[in-house]
């Protein structure tokens, strides 16, 4: 199992969080990170701010309610798991951005800030044992029942399902 699969579950194990939908937002509240919604440019989902042992992540608010849960999911990852990068400001604060760039996961850490993310708000032992309770015709169902209980999006919890087998391939 992946390092950042153990960081999530290992992050639901000490909130003792074993039913859907995971809160990203209490999460980040019970470790001390201030969430703050922001205007950003729309290709900028959210950002990571760590200065002298505090913690803000910056979230567009423009963004769906479940974009916003992925992105404050992503930036605990980044939390979790990375060091931080440095940004050149009048401070020597460390920060993440999370854009487009990231969103297409070509950089080693944004592929773990995703793969957390997924790991933390569709856990695979909740995302198996929803799917085993529900009935459907065709995987848009599946997807579209799981992504309304996760709170994700359709996309999101597609990538998600076919990165656990459970279909191998987008809903048409």
């Amino acid at each position: 199992m992946a390092k950042a699969d153990l960081a999530a579950r290992g992050l639901l194990r000490e909130f003792r969080i074993d039913a859907p939908p995971v809160d990203p937002f209490a999460l980040a509240e019970h470790l001390g990170v201030l969430v703050v919604p922001q205007h950003m440019d729309d290709d900028v989902s959210g950002m990571l701010l760590r200065k002298d042992g505090a913690c803000v992540i910056g979230v567009n608010q423009a963004h769906s309610f479940e974009r916003r849960r992925f992105t404050v999911a992503h930036e605990l990852g980044h939390l979790r798991l990375h060091e931080g990068r440095p940004l050149i400001l009048d401070t020597d604060a460390r920060v993440n951005y999370r854009n487009a760039v990231s969103s297409m996961a070509t950089d080693r850490e944004e592929i773990d800030a995703n793969r957390f993310a997924a790991a933390l708000l569709a856990p695979e032992d909740m995302v198996r044992r929803a799917a085993q309770h529900i009935s459907f015709r065709a995987t848009d169902d599946l997807v579209r029942v799981l992504a309304k209980r996760f709170q994700l999006s359709e996309v999101a919890m597609t990538y998600r399902l076919m990165n656990l087998g459970i279909v191998s391939g987008p809903a048409h």
